[in-house]
């Protein structure tokens, strides 16, 4: 299959329609060689054709350079579809509605940080409720509840916790439209209640970073990162809220729709937009996403709480600030050009993350003239990555970027690997401080169990999607 690939760069693949007669677009991968071979051979590059064999895709099936296998798409896989007449597929969104990531800056230098490190993760892990938890900190009635599917970041902003001015500064300002609660089960309104303010499970975490290089001034300036300055990372998502929502979905669609539709893998299947049931996804996977949104804000409060306590100063004197929150695993409306034409389309992106231009008028009016903040974690044992989008990324990849490292082993295959061995004390030794109540969790997520971040930002930048701001070294990490 590999031979069958077009070069178009050295980190830019294509293979062409006529290679297979049910191909109805071009696959465009965006990886380095050894990370083509990879996927390769997890059937990933398969899950790339499939999507390219859809009917009405606007542009090429793309995979973006974390690609590995997935439940329909591909990890790293983006397609679009235009608004009025195309597909919209719970497959190409994932069972973690926005799972997604939030970065914030602060004033902290990394020689006062380190001393009340262990503080910090043992705080962070008595108050954060993480795991398969079913518990938060904050109960919310069915009416609150309701009104955080509905408005998202904006409810806990406005009536909970937090600052008006994060709202700039998080994807779609926190907020997707949902007007219609019908469209959600009573079991997804069960296990999502008790959930909002929790971390999770699985590759969730809470991170301690040190900003340790800068390779763009201008925009590291505009993000608030400053070398050497401590800043702090929340990944999490929808909980069993937004998996509950993706469950119902996928066995609505295939009871309704998979006998009559010629598809390629059965975990592609989908429905029009403009259907029924395709409507009440969009207004179901919104509702998830503003789930995810809300959740990640008050995660982020408590953590701010907890810096606030430790280091005896308010938000102000610590420099602490959101500098971007991005979502994965989602389908949105957008705008983008077209054949030459500024078309509204339905974008899915599934474990791939939006990357807007300099100039765009989503972007924050502070980061406007350097382009959309692109957040790239690495495993719990490497470095981050903070990018920025560019025009050239907008016209390959629907503005569109790789989300993280990307798995390289499954989990049992980690678990597998680490038996026997202390992940804690392996990862002090590298002066990273490690908290989790599961040790099975650590051995899951084992830094070899994730593809070289360093390789994947190489790829990312050397095909012009995204453009290097700063790299960020873990110092205290925090599990489901």
């Amino acid at each position: 299959m590999a031979e069958k690939f077009e070069k178009l760069s050295p980190f830019h693949w294509r293979l062409s329609r006529k290679m297979h007669r049910a191909m109805k677009a071009d696959a465009e991968i965006f990886a380095s060689e050894d990370i083509l071979r990879q996927a390769l051979a997890d059937a990933s590059i398969e899950q790339v054709i499939n999507v390219a064999c859809l009917p009405g895709l606007a542009g090429n099936s793309l995979a973006m350079p974390d690609i590995h296998y997935g439940y329909g798409f591909c990890i790293g896989g983006v397609a679009a579809f235009p608004a009025d007449s195309g597909l919209v597929l719970p497959g190409g969104v994932g069972y973690d509605i926005n799972c997604g990531v939030r970065l914030l800056s602060s004033s902290i230098p990394l020689g006062e940080f380190q001393p009340q490190a262990e503080n910090v993760g043992h705080a962070i892990l008595q108050r954060v409720p993480t795991g398969l938890t079913p518990r938060s900190n904050h109960r919310f009635d069915k009416k609150d509840f309701l009104k955080i599917i509905s408005n998202g970041a904006g409810e806990i902003v406005r009536n909970f916790s937090g600052v008006a001015g994060d709202l700039e500064c998080i994807e779609s300002q926190g907020c997707l439209p949902f007007d219609n609660p019908g469209v959600v089960s009573n079991k997804a309104y069960e296990r999502g209640d008790s959930q909002v303010g929790s971390l999770g499970s699985g590759n969730h975490f809470i991170e301690i970073q040190a900003v340790e290089e800068i390779y763009d001034e201008a925009a590291a300036s505009a993000f608030g990162l400053e070398k050497d300055k401590i800043a702090i990372m929340i990944h999490s998502g929808s909980r069993g809220f937004g998996h509950q929502i993706a469950s119902d979905y996928i066995e609505l669609f295939r009871k309704r729709n998979l006998g009559r539709l010629k598809l390629q893998d059965p975990q592609l299947v989908h429905a029009a937009i403009d259907s029924r049931e395709g409507k009440n996804y969009l207004q179901a996977l919104n509702a998830a996403a503003n789930f995810a949104w809300a959740n990640r804000q008050l995660l982020m409060e408590d953590v701010v709480a907890i810096f606030e306590r430790i280091f005896g100063a308010g938000r102000a004197g610590l420099g602490l600030a959101l500098v971007y929150d991005q979502a994965h695993n989602i389908a949105k409306f957008e705008e983008h050009l077209l054949a030459g034409k500024m078309t509204r389309l339905l974008v899915h992106r599934k474990g791939a993350t939006r990357a807007l231009p300099p100039g765009h008028a989503e972007i924050p009016a502070a980061y406007r003239a350097v382009g959309q903040p692109v957040l790239i974690p690495g495993s719990m044992g490497s470095r981050s990555y903070v990018l920025a989008g560019t025009a050239g990324g907008a016209a390959m990849t629907f503005s569109s970027s790789a989300h993280g490292a990307g798995r390289r082993l499954s989990r049992h295959q980690a678990v597998k690997l680490a038996a026997g061995s202390d992940v804690r004390e392996k990862l002090k030794g590298d002066g990273i401080l490690v908290f989790s109540f599961s040790n099975r969790a650590l051995q899951e997520e084992i830094p070899e169990a994730y593809k070289d971040v360093d390789e994947v930002v190489k790829a990312t930048v050397a095909s012009g999607i995204s453009r290097k701001v700063a790299r960020l070294r873990p110092l205290v990490v925090i599990k489901g």
